[in-house]
């Protein structure tokens, strides 16, 4: 359950064959794990009989658990202290698939392809708090749902012939890719952040690709490296990419939207002294 690569194979290897086989089927990728499955392997340990022994005893004391847990209509103390064990449990495992990627691996068993990019697996392995964060994430996502169909609902039965532990770990699997694709989507935005930044501060910026943009009604004219001051000129340019204020804010330091506003209302109000002398021309 630790995580580690068994097979000593490269990130980008590994992400040659994290592909689906099949077509994607939200059945199949919500289904419970196999018990090899939590222990970081499909491989099943020990002797059959003993397997169906070991599992059947489970099934039962969940569903003497999930019993008493209905009577208080699962919520109350005795269901935090069950979510919070299941948490912890669940988190943990998830942090051992992540670190090795065999997460990615169950995912495209089941038919959906994250088709995760060797840079992807190798930042992953490395980042402790990506882990903790995506398995967090992964398992909030899950409660509400498990609970309400697995649990409200009677979707899970001692007869079905999963534990309670690998029926939500199944459902931490139909969340993970939603979870992954936010994850990429963020890492992507950033990094567009911080090159527009770069280039709003230290590159001068081609009059070809802002002339056109209209920016609060007003038609961007000059080049943005004739704005004199470094941080509003950041602010012009990312706001011509599409970012909010707030996200502005964030990515410059300021203390407040106000303060973005100023910028930009700054800006806006010289370029319009601009244009209008630019037209009247000089007096005499």
């Amino acid at each position: 359950m630790q995580g580690d690569v068994a097979d000593g194979r490269s990130a980008a290897a590994r992400a040659r064959d994290l592909q689906p086989l099949g077509r994607p089927g939200k059945c199949d990728l919500g289904a419970p794990v196999s018990e090899g499955d939590l222990c970081g392997s499909g491989a099943p340990h020990g002797p059959l009989d003993r397997r169906l022994q070991e599992n059947l005893g489970r099934r039962m004391k969940d569903a003497q658990m999930l019993g008493v847990l209905a009577e208080d209509g699962f919520e109350g103390p005795r269901y935090d202290r069950f979510v919070d064990e299941l948490v912890r449990y669940s988190v943990s495992v998830l942090r051992g698939w992540l670190r090795s990627g065999f997460i990615f691996q169950l995912v495209a068993d089941r038919g959906f392809g994250l088709n995760p990019h060797e840079s992807d697996l190798e930042e992953v392995a490395a980042n402790g708090d990506l882990r903790e964060e995506l398995a967090m994430m992964t398992v909030a996502r899950a409660l509400p749902r498990f609970r309400q169909r697995a649990l409200i609902e009677g979707g899970w039965t001692c007869e079905g012939g999963a534990s309670i532990t690998t029926y939500f770990m199944g459902a931490c699997l139909y969340h993970f890719p939603n979870e992954f694709r936010r994850y990429r989507a963020d890492a992507e935005r950033q990094r567009r952040a911080v090159q527009r930044q770069q280039v709003a501060y230290e590159a001068p910026v081609s009059p070809f690709s802002a002339a056109d943009v209209v920016l609060g009604g007003l038609r961007v004219l000059d080049d943005l490296k004739d704005i004199a001051d470094p941080r509003t000129r950041a602010a012009v340019a990312l706001t011509i990419d599409g970012y909010s204020q707030e996200e502005i804010r964030q990515l410059l330091g300021a203390q407040s939207v106000r303060a973005i506003e100023g910028m930009l209302y700054r800006w806006r109000r010289k370029a319009k002294e601009d244009e209008g002398g630019g037209r009247h021309g000089q007096p005499g």
